[in-house]
């Protein structure tokens, strides 16, 4: 068994799974959706990003170019969170929570790609 590998994997997963969780539930009800689970999110999701870091082959380009999508999106995600609540004073309404949802949706849709990979590539692995 590769402890790199294990590694790598898991992190992926993870950061597939507190992705998920954060964007199940309504929509636009902000008490669904918490802002510790986008921060977690956000640090598994870059942590995984760093160790895609160093392979050089297609599909780890691949892995890599997913990474960053849904850390481009979850930055996004938490940037529109922190205007609702500290720039324009109206904190989370509905349309604020509905836009970081979908935010993170986009990044988990690029989770998902990623995983996706992750076990195609494990499949086409001989021993």
């Amino acid at each position: 068994m590769n402890l790199e590998k294990v590694i790598f994997g898991f992190f992926i997963v993870l950061a597939a799974t507190l992705n998920f969780g954060f964007f199940v539930g309504d929509i636009d009800n902000p008490a669904h959706h918490d802002i510790y689970e986008l921060f977690a999110a956000i640090i598994v999701s870059l942590i995984a990003t760093l160790l895609k870091f160093g392979d050089r082959t297609q599909i780890g380009a691949v892995h890599l170019a997913t990474s960053l999508v849904a850390d481009l999106q979850l930055i996004a995600a938490a940037m529109v969170w922190g205007y609702a609540v500290h720039v324009t004073g109206d904190g989370m309404t509905a349309k604020a929570t509905a836009s970081v949802v979908s935010l993170s949706g986009g990044a988990l849709f690029a989770n998902i790609v990623s995983v996706i990979i992750l076990i195609a590539e494990t499949i086409m692995q001989r021993r």
